[in-house]
């Protein structure tokens, strides 16, 4: 078939950016012709036969930004004027996509996360009037959602929150909804008594990954940690939920000034940078400024995160809250050990419950039992070596790129 997706941003490091480019990968090799209309190419190298840049579907857009702003985080006492807006401009996007359709010849939809989180109105509004028009089948690959976030999505004018509940998630007769975990698959029987996939994000476990090469034996040493010292990971965007102020606390526990956390992405999607300067002053504070490493810069010159896995001990993954985790099956992958927190409503229930070698954390609390279990293993470098071999063995059964075969398989069957 030929397939269509339509997302915000491609080529990224966020999770739907990543797990959208393994189900590329594994639809071409089932056979299909896959097309991709997006608002943000990162880098990624363009064929303009299959991809079409259309910047108003980024989430950076203008207009994408202001309905965000009315919607949510500053409305005017008339949410008029927004509703109004974001119909008209849902009908411009849409009138490409049509075109888009049409000139493609595209078979089936895919919507990535577009038509589950209203983080962009119109888009996921046009989408929906694409569908409508159209007949045409489509596969929501639904990441997370609205009632999920707390306040972010909830605006103070009962219009705007019932417009949200109208179009997102989208609910029309030829819609297949993919979840990425258990609670999404619950979720959709409880409210709208819906039959969804769980489709888990995954790994390629045929790979080479995170293993020391004469490429990057120097990555460590480039961005500040000798070869006497030890390096902990933290593989994750800036965001509060990543909880990454408990990563830095144990380091602090620790007190070894030869343990070092690089911290390796960006400050973007933190608003304000309120989060990521509470965490300096929480390295201030505790007088730990040469141990903990912002890499942002020196990682964005790495084609992927192998390298950065590459001389690391272990992983910190401290998250409070995560639609699944693609940084816990990545460090799997890279047979690192991992110190996790029981992060909500995902970790248990699909990844913990799997049988994972791991010390585990409730809420973040660092208590002297689980700083020196994870001491335990950080300055045993064999029994890393065990921990990562038997959790890899884990991760290749239950989240590899066979199990994700199999998925879509039966999903793009119409």
């Amino acid at each position: 078939m030929r397939i269509g997706i339509i997302i915000g941003r491609i080529g990224g490091v966020d999770g739907v950016a990543l797990e959208t480019e393994k189900w590329i990968d594994v639809l071409k090799k089932l056979g299909h012709e896959v097309f991709i209309m997006s608002g943000e190419f990162e880098s990624w190298n363009m064929d303009d036969e299959h991809d079409y840049l259309f910047p108003e579907l980024s989430f950076f857009a203008v207009e994408a930004e202001w309905e965000q702003r009315k919607a949510f985080h500053e409305p005017d006492k008339d949410p008029g004027p927004l509703l109004e807006h974001v119909e008209n401009a849902s009908n411009i996007i849409f009138e490409a996509m049509q075109q888009w359709v049409a000139q493609k010849k595209i078979d089936v939809i895919l919507s990535e996360n577009a038509s589950a989180l209203p983080c962009h109105l119109s888009m996921g509004v046009a989408i929906k009037k694409l569908i409508k028009t159209t007949g045409l089948p489509i596969v929501t690959h639904d990441h997370d959602f609205h009632w999920e976030r707390g306040k972010r999505y909830v605006s103070t004018h009962k219009e705007i929150n019932q417009y949200v509940d109208d179009n997102f998630p989208l609910l029309l007769p030829n819609v297949k909804h993919a979840v990425i975990n258990t609670f999404g698959v619950e979720t959709f029987k409880k409210r709208f008594d819906i039959e969804a996939t769980l489709v888990p994000n995954v790994m390629d476990f045929n790979r080479i990954y995170g293993v020391p090469t004469a490429e990057n034996q120097f990555f460590l040493r480039d961005i500040g940690v000798t070869k006497d010292e030890i390096a902990l990971l933290q593989v994750t965007r800036i965001v509060r939920r990543k909880g990454i102020e408990t990563a830095i606390s144990l380091i602090d526990k620790l007190d070894d000034k030869k343990l070092k956390l690089v911290i390796t992405g960006n400050n973007n999607d933190d608003e304000n940078k309120e989060y990521y300067n509470e965490l300096i002053d929480q390295i201030h504070n505790l007088n730990l400024s040469s141990q903990i490493i912002f890499a942002a810069d020196k990682v964005l010159d790495h084609k992927d995160l192998s390298d950065i896995y590459a001389h690391g001990r272990a992983c910190t993954y401290f998250s409070t809250y995560e639609g699944f985790g693609n940084a816990f099956v990545e460090c799997v992958l890279a047979k690192k050990p991992i110190f996790v927190n029981n992060y909500k409503p995902v970790y248990m229930q699909d990844i913990g419950n799997k049988g994972f070698e791991t010390v585990m954390t409730e809420d973040g609390i660092l208590t002297n039992k689980k700083v020196q279990q994870m001491s335990d293993i950080i300055y045993n470098p064999k029994r890393c070596l065990e921990i990562g071999e038997y959790n890899f063995n884990l991760g290749k059964k239950y989240f590899s790129f066979d199990v994700l075969e199999e998925k879509l398989n039966s999903l793009f069957t119409f």
